[in-house]
């Protein structure tokens, strides 16, 4: 493999090539007690490289969308999401929001990435370095 897969992802892509559900559910299992699919580790590395470019939310979302189970995508933390949407605005605006319009634009910005409103309010509305 090239990156990580998690289980309902690699079972997704296995299922035409078994020859039935419980030879597909014998073989997840296999390598799962070989430590070679993880849920965990997958939603590890999956979040890590969304959290260039997204927040917690989007990046929720997305794990869910992959199949990966609801307490494990819970493991994954909104830490740092305040600088993360720092660092995402001051890339995408050099000059600071003078501006109604400006601030608008940015919070929707923002929230089109996943990030919660509270980190929104605190960056955008209130301007907290």
């Amino acid at each position: 493999m090239r990156r990580e897969h998690s289980g309902a992802e690699l079972a997704r892509k296995l299922a035409p090539y078994a020859d039935s559900a419980e030879s597909l559910a014998q073989v997840l299992e296999e390598l799962a007690s070989r430590k070679q699919l993880s849920d965990e580790r997958y939603a590890e590395a999956r979040a890590h490289g969304l959290a260039r470019k997204y927040g917690a939310a989007k990046i929720r979302q997305d794990l869910k969308a992959h199949g990966v189970a609801d307490a494990v995508v819970d493991r994954v933390s909104a830490e740092g999401e305040l600088e993360r949407a720092r660092s995402i605005l001051e890339k995408k605006y050099r000059q600071p929001a003078t501006t109604r319009e400006d601030k608008a634009r940015r919070a929707r910005f923002l929230q089109g990435r996943g990030f919660s409103l509270d980190v929104i309010h605190r960056l955008v509305l209130r301007g907290e370095d």
